[in-house]
């Protein structure tokens, strides 16, 4: 095994990790850039990453140069990792001086900054594009099937990894929510049951008392109902709250 593979095949190996343990996506990001350098024989990489509205923002950079072309191929709206995105195409551009027409306000900064060729790929799985990877080079030429075919891989684990982590988070999210929809249920039953026991009448006139009461003080009926439980609330005042029709609960 040659030392580049064996680098390649640590990488992975570390990406792998990465997701495995607490995902820290900045840092899973910042790694990637620095190993697609040091793989990839290029200048610099720089990472774009599409928000929830679909905007991208600058998320790592190896270098201050490529941070500081990325800002400014967000501000000026136009570049390559922009194309890569809005498209999910990888865009190369081994001479950026031939490209001004295309990038009038990107490819002279780019030149400015110190590269000379750039490639830009799409961060996708199937049909969603979730963001742009920039190969920046210091000397003009195009990268050989073997980079791009790596490259690609590498940003393809990326996104995996990312979109992995928002369901993740998003399944968290979801399973809070449910849990403290039933953790409020078990609150009413319990307050229900209180009310039926201290005021002597049934489980649903309980929960009309209690739901009329909620209304009539403005309060949330999941911390009338943990008021009830903890012996904190007014319970005359919630016998008082008389109500017409059949109860829901």
């Amino acid at each position: 095994m040659t030392a580049s593979d064996q680098l390649t095949r640590d990488t992975f190996v570390a990406l792998a990790d990465t997701l495995v343990d607490d995902f820290d996506i900045i840092d899973f990001l910042h790694m990637l850039a620095e190993r697609c350098v040091e793989l990839l024989d290029v200048t610099a990489v720089g990472l774009l990453l599409a928000d929830h509205r679909g905007t991208l923002d600058l998320v790592a950079a190896s270098t201050e140069q490529a941070r500081m072309l990325e800002l400014f191929q967000l501000q000026s709206q136009e570049g390559p990792c922009l194309d890569a995105f809005r498209t999910g195409r990888p865009v190369q551009c081994p001479a950026l001086t031939e490209e001004v027409a295309r990038w009038p306000r990107f490819a002279p900064a780019a030149a400015e900054a110190g590269f000379a060729a750039v490639h830009a790929l799409p961060m996708r799985q199937r049909e969603e594009v979730i963001g742009g990877m920039n190969l920046f080079s210091a000397t003009p030429g195009t990268l050989s099937a073997e980079a791009i075919e790596l490259a690609q891989a590498l940003a393809n684990v990326a996104t995996i990894g990312i979109l992995h982590e928002r369901a993740l988070r998003h399944s968290e999210m979801v399973v809070e929510q449910l849990q403290a929809t039933l953790d409020s249920r078990i609150a009413v039953e319990q307050a229900k049951g209180v009310l039926a026991e201290h005021l002597q009448v049934g489980l649903a006139d309980a929960f009309d008392l209690l739901r009329a009461h909620a209304h009539r003080s403005s309060q949330r009926l999941v911390d009338l109902a943990t008021d009830v439980v903890r012996g904190s609330a007014d319970v005359t005042a919630i016998a008082a709250s008389r109500v017409r029709g059949p109860s829901t609960g």
